[in-house]
């Protein structure tokens, strides 16, 4: 068997091989089991299972469901929630683990699962490596019978302990009375509890992206696509827009002037204020290769240091646990506030960025003026196989020229994507021009030789 787990859990187009009912029910008996032999507590062992909103959650749920239950250990069932959200119920109930069953930021036709630490957090790499392991026995663990069979239990009330949970990391005092926020859910985890959450605390809310049908989580809307967002926001003259991915982890935003802001802006003025307040540990921000030159420089100017890591916010959280520092996250808007939330949550993200408005008095676009970016060119290339991008050497030869050529001003970054058959060329430079004539020309050399080696 190939390594299953990627970057993010196990992904696939749904229902089709390695993505089936079938091999759901394998890792539901396998997780549960490697989880339940860890677990630091007594009485009966519960693992946390929610969903999104794609059609073919309800389908996976179940077989993975047949397979905790079966190996003794109870489901806790949340339905519809966003990641972080069972991240946060999965800490809260005393469960052994948790277990999402959704594909973020992709296409509905494709679906995902990926489990946590009775923590909240992702599992562990060697984790991981066991569960595929004793995926490839043939015995799996034991059946119990009789009283002895896991039960199903859903958690009533999952949102309300879930936007509890949120509340609570930050001032009761927080009243956003005044503001008029528009959200765009993406059709996805988000689209009950983002709008009960800020019209909770007094907004005036307007949503895009809030009628999931199945099929249409993150179709031209939410995070990834933000267009109507920015429209939105422009015509009813809001003073902010919020765009949530499929499962609610990421955040991107709109300001007043219809701009995006990514999640480089955000890391730039919320890790300026929390260390003028004394509240960023180690005087450091975690971020990846990803991010923006601009970025480095904005936090420099404050007296921060810049850390990055590979792309993945598993990656920013592994190096944030290691420095012993609180904020962290991704150009892609996966933003971490360890001091709140063990992995990265949309909502908090969100009203960490309101606080500091209200706090300062100033608007989005006004607090974004201390990053001035670098202008960018991402280019995504489809690939069938990955070979190593070293191993292509006119590849390889065309960087190295166009390195030299750009020297300190600029830089050139190749990486596969871990949850998409892509390869992604980013160049950053200057001049806009440049930067786009370089991507262009590796992205040709790397299909040519792509299309060699089939």
């Amino acid at each position: 068997m190939g390594r299953l787990f990627g970057t993010d859990g196990v992904r696939g187009v749904a229902n089709a091989p390695p993505l089936t009912p079938e091999l759901a029910y394998r890792l539901g008996r396998v997780t549960a089991a490697v989880l339940a032999e860890r677990r630091a507590s007594a009485g009966r062992p519960g693992l946390l299972v929610g969903r999104d909103t794609r059609l073919s959650g309800p389908l996976l749920e179940a077989a993975l469901l047949a397979g905790i239950m079966s190996t003794g250990v109870d489901g806790l069932t949340v339905g519809v929630l966003p990641t972080p959200g069972i991240a946060c119920l999965t800490r809260r109930l005393g469960a052994i683990g948790g277990a999402v069953i959704s594909a973020s930021h992709n296409p509905f036709e494709d679906n995902g699962i990926k489990f946590f630490s009775a923590d909240g957090g992702k599992l562990p790499d060697a984790w991981e490596e066991e569960v595929e392991t004793r995926l490839a026995e043939e015995a799996g663990p034991p059946r119990p019978t009789g009283a002895a069979i896991g039960r199903l239990r859903p958690v009533r009330s999952a949102e309300t302990l879930y936007l509890d949970t949120v509340r609570a990391a930050f001032p009761a005092t927080l009243d956003l009375g005044g503001l008029r926020l528009v959200l765009d859910c993406a059709h996805g985890a988000t689209y009950r509890v983002a709008p009960r959450l800020f019209r909770g605390l007094g907004a005036e809310v307007t949503t895009l992206g809030a009628r999931p049908n199945g099929t249409n989580i993150n179709a031209r809307c939410g995070a990834l696509h933000p267009e109507a967002l920015q429209a939105r926001v422009r015509a009813a003259g809001a003073h902010l827009g919020l765009a949530f991915d499929g499962d609610g982890d990421r955040l991107i935003t709109v300001d007043e002037s219809g701009e995006v802001r990514d999640g480089d802006y955000l890391l730039a003025l919320l890790g300026r204020h929390l260390h003028a307040e004394g509240l960023l540990r180690g005087g450091c921000v975690v971020t990846t290769a990803m991010a923006n030159l601009g970025l480095d420089r904005a936090l420099a100017e404050a007296g921060i240091r810049t850390v990055r890591t590979l792309v993945g916010d598993r990656y920013v959280l592994e190096e944030m646990h290691r420095l012993g520092v609180n904020l962290g996250g991704e150009q892609s808007g996966h933003l971490i506030f360890l001091d709140h939330a063990p992995t990265g949550d949309g909502l908090i993200s969100a009203l960490q960025l309101l606080r500091v408005m209200r706090m300062r008095g100033a608007s989005l676009g006004e607090l974004s003026r201390c990053l001035t970016k670098f202008p960018q060119v991402l280019v995504n290339v489809p690939v069938r196989a990955k070979p190593p991008l070293a191993s292509l050497p006119r590849l390889s030869a065309a960087v190295r020229e166009w390195e030299a050529k750009l020297g300190d001003a600029g830089r050139i970054l190749l990486r596969y994507s871990g949850t998409e058959p892509l390869a992604r060329i980013m160049v950053e430079g200057e001049e806009q021009t440049t930067i786009e004539t370089i991507a262009g020309e590796l992205a040709a050399v790397l299909r040519a030789e792509m299309d060699e080696t089939r």
